[in-house]
């Protein structure tokens, strides 16, 4: 393959259980910037201590920090023959600091904007419930429990709405998504690399049409 998918959306778009299948089903490593802040606070290297200082001082990782992060963990083996990056990009500074590392590493880029319409947004991340025991994610309006209020795994379990699942704040979330992807996806899409799928529909159809692009 050697490319390096560049995954956007919004929260709520389905992008992260996208790029988990893909990892599952076609080994495509899944590198998320989530997880690999996660582990520096485990390592002990130069690096890793880096960015522990900067946590530990409350200040903000910078862009250049982010892409050595970003540089070290695609050096690995199992990105050799390419990789999908979910969270990073997120800035137009960012992703020309990814045209040198996809040049350094001969991969090509391509751009995938899961497209989801605001309105089917709120609802799914409104209508978010979870199981405290098992972590089983549901959904009032598309996937609720069978029992209202209760997990179908654990009966005992009651379901857990959380705080910032509110139409105010995620009403804000998508305004700070938008402000801040807007220039990235213009990017990709002046350099005609950014390719739009229908975010709605089925889990297998998603899929299928994601697969079917890479």
């Amino acid at each position: 393959m050697n490319k390096i998918i560049v995954l956007i959306g919004a929260p709520g778009a389905g992008k992260g259980t996208q790029a988990r299948l893909l990892q599952e089903r076609r080994g495509i490593p899944q590198i998320s910037t989530g997880d690999m802040f996660r582990e520096m606070k485990t390592l002990d290297t130069p690096l890793a201590r880096e960015v522990q200082e900067i946590m530990a001082s409350g200040k903000l990782i910078s862009d250049d920090i982010t892409f050595k992060i970003v540089q070290d963990r695609t050096s690995r083996d199992d990105c050799k023959n390419g990789y999908i990056l979910d969270g990073y990009p997120r800035t137009a500074v960012q992703a020309e600091q990814l045209e040198a590392l996809a040049a350094e590493q001969t991969k090509v880029i391509q751009a995938i904007e899961v497209d989801v319409p605001r309105e089917e947004l709120m609802r799914r991340l409104t209508g978010r419930r979870s199981c405290p025991s098992c972590g089983e994610i549901y959904n009032v309006y598309s996937k609720p429990p069978k029992v209202e209020g209760r997990c179908d795994l654990h009966p005992d379990a009651e379901l857990v709405h959380r705080a910032d699942d509110n139409e105010e704040s995620v009403s804000t979330r998508l305004a700070t998504y938008d402000e801040q992807t807007a220039p990235l996806i213009e990017y990709y899409e002046k350099s005609g690399r950014l390719n739009k799928i229908d975010g709605r529909g089925e889990l297998e159809e998603i899929y299928a049409a994601l697969d079917k692009l890479i």
